[in-house]
């Protein structure tokens, strides 16, 4: 009896922290039945969401446990004050983020994550979401944090007060416990590394078995792994770049050479339409979360009419995948041809943030004008630092909307409407003369909590602010952007580029939903050929060689996507990185690989039912390298705007 008492307050704290775990599991679970049930093992996820709790708590619960140990009697009382207000804030803070959590899971198909970390350091934006978009979950959860708080202030010293034991009596119950909480926190006796959320994969739906863990482990583990995004061998398995080279040359239309020992050229000429180094203008237009779903002429919701009617003058991609699920994710693809890998976009990565090669550094070389241009502010996602970094000359966003004093006809949480900026992105092209331009348009409109101007389309919801409503008011400002460029003398001379970054919510019951990454693209200008559609399967990686086909300006780069128009040879592939899940497509096989877990391979039909497949080695291995070359090609810095 005395020992019960003796550790109380971690009893407590260990039972509570159960609890609320458990009641939002079953909350979430409640809400997501039909999907959950979907899994023919979904009993599973109650167990392994109890051993996952089970190592959170313990975790938190070995240093209280170490000081009531040590404590002598004098100070034993302040020592229990103080772990009282510990458990007591711990316990506050499993309860806030599981709050927070239906409406990330609701957002993004999984638990917290690193997201959840990166959105922290942007305020501004993250609480103006907040406010508009998620007031009735802001409400309930200060309501019931308020509830909770008070109550825990009342009981703290019934729930987590204790009395000091001699130290003999310390002594003889330490190894136990201490044996019971490191078992506990590692929850195996056998395996050299503690488990990890990777045991948790015990279906083919990622966002059920996200609902196995709890949200502060699953935070905590994406700050721990931190350290380990950059380690592509440790987290998915080991590959000499020599071999990895090998398996990627057998995707490209080039060679790299070899230098000298693990160390390669991966520079290469473009492959050009036509070879007359006129220098057309090229705009890019990045869409934010325009999916395929949403777009009428891929068989999607009818909200793109502008779009839809624009594709009769270019040449649409129709089978189009990007390769992640953030707009930083998007920027590195389109705008540097860079291949996705578990570690942060590129954009925000130390060693990119100067003679890191992109588009822009092409242009700029070429005597070209080079400009993003954005409605909000273009320090978010460190994209300003990137950009000016890398070649290009002129950034223009909220702030210069702000200091020009023209009426402009939206502001919202994300900045100024989508028609604002194609409006300023118009003027400042006009403003160049006959001097060639390289620009880069990022939309805002298509963002939580959909905001945009009154009365410019006809609503496909009745509630205003909605994705549907959002999208089709984007693809308002796609038309209007177009109308004002044909009635300017630079447009007979410039090559549009309409794209996305990804879809606006990438979710669905597989390790990797390829459905949600199918997106649109269109290329309209000089040279591309009118109401034609590329029907292969392609990467967003391929989209920037692509460009520079069209361009026809000879030059060198070291891009690992295609031109394609030019490669009818080689196999379709491409590349998807869901959260820690990498996707590698070749026609119509899979492979995902998944840290510290075996690959695993299915048949895709349809782009929705993925069929489990007997894994091909051959294939998990030709994934695998692409990733070993990503990580070499940047730590080396060989993917730079000249050769090293």
């Amino acid at each position: 009896m005395k020992l019960i008492t003796f550790l109380k307050p971690i009893l407590v704290f260990i039972c509570l922290g159960l609890i609320i775990l458990n009641l939002s599991r079953f909350f979430l679970f409640i809400t997501h039945l039909e999907r959950v049930t979907d899994v023919e093992s979904y009993g599973q996820l109650f167990l392994i969401g109890l051993r996952f709790d089970i190592i959170l708590l313990s975790y938190l619960s070995i240093v209280p446990f170490l000081l009531l140990m040590i404590t002598s009697k004098k100070w034993f009382q302040g020592v229990v004050k103080l772990l009282s207000y510990y458990f007591l804030v711990f316990l506050l803070l499993l309860l806030f983020i599981e709050l927070a959590t239906p409406d990330f899971v609701k957002q993004y198909d999984t638990r917290p994550n690193r997201i959840f970390l990166d959105y922290l350091i942007y305020p501004k934006e993250v609480m103006g979401t907040l406010v508009n978009g998620y007031r009735t979950s802001i409400i309930i959860t200060f309501i019931t944090l308020g509830i909770a708080i008070f109550l825990g202030l009342k009981f703290r010293k019934k729930l987590f007060y204790t009395t000091a034991q001699n130290y003999k009596e310390r002594l003889i119950v330490f190894p136990v416990i201490a044996f019971l909480l490191v078992f506990g926190a590692r929850s195996s006796l056998t395996s050299k590394r503690p488990i990890n959320a990777s045991n948790a994969v015990f279906s083919t739906d990622q966002m059920v078995n996200s609902l196995a863990l709890n949200s502060l482990y699953t935070i905590g583990f994406a700050a721990y792994s931190i350290k380990d995004e950059e380690n592509i061998i440790k987290m998915y398995g080991k590959m000499s770049i020599d071999e990895a080279v090998s398996r990627v040359q057998k995707y490209t239309d080039f060679n790299p050479k070899k230098i000298k020992s693990n160390d390669y050229d991966f520079f290469h000429p473009t492959s050009v339409i036509s070879d007359n180094n006129q220098k057309y203008n090229v705009v890019i237009f990045l869409q934010e979360s325009l999916g395929a779903e949403y777009v009428g002429a891929l068989g999607g919701l009818p909200l793109t009419p502008e779009l839809d009617k624009l594709t009769h003058e270019g040449l649409l991609f129709t089978n189009l995948y990007c390769t992640g699920t953030r707009s930083v994710r998007g920027i590195e693809a389109v705008v540097s041809g860079f291949m996705p890998t578990p570690s942060e976009s590129v954009v925000k990565l130390s060693n990119a943030q100067n003679d890191f090669f992109t588009l822009a550094s092409i242009f700029k070389r070429e005597g070209f004008d080079t400009s993003f241009i954005y409605g909000g502010m273009a320090n978010f996602d460190n994209m300003a630092s990137f950009f000016s970094g890398n070649g290009f000359e002129n950034i223009i966003d909220e702030t210069d909307f702000d200091a020009d004093g023209k009426k402009y006809a939206f502001k919202g949480t994300w900045g100024y409407s989508d028609e604002d900026l194609v409006t300023k992105a118009n003027d400042y092209f006009k403003t160049l003369g006959d001097k060639p331009f390289f620009s880069l348009l990022f939309s805002t409109s298509n963002h939580d909590p959909f905001e945009f101007p009154d009365n410019r389309i006809e609503l496909y919801d009745k509630k205003k602010n909605t994705v549907n409503n959002a999208i089709k008011y984007a693809d308002f400002s796609i038309g209007k952007f177009l109308a004002l460029a044909k009635k300017e003398a630079y447009f007979k001379n410039t090559i549009f580029v309409i794209i996305s970054d990804h879809n606006t919510r990438t979710y669905g019951n597989n390790l990797v939903p390829i459905k949600k990454f199918r997106i649109p693209a269109l290329l309209i200008g000089p040279n591309i050929p009118k109401g034609q559609r590329y029907k292969e399967q392609a990467s967003q990686i391929d989209i920037p060689t692509t460009i520079l086909g069209y361009c026809g300006m000879k030059n060198e780069t070291p891009m690992l996507g295609r031109n394609l128009t030019q490669d009818k040879v080689l196999k379709p592939r491409s590349l998807m990185q869901f959260h820690d899940n990498f996707g590698f497509r070749v026609e119509n096989d899979l492979v995902i690989l998944m840290p510290k877990a075996e690959p695993k391979q299915f048949k895709v039909e349809k782009d929705s039912l993925l069929l489990p497949n007997k894994l091909n080695k051959e294939l998990a291995n030709d994934a695998l390298a692409h990733l070993i070359i990503a990580d070499f090609l940047y730590k080396s810095k060989k993917y730079s705007t000249s050769k090293k």
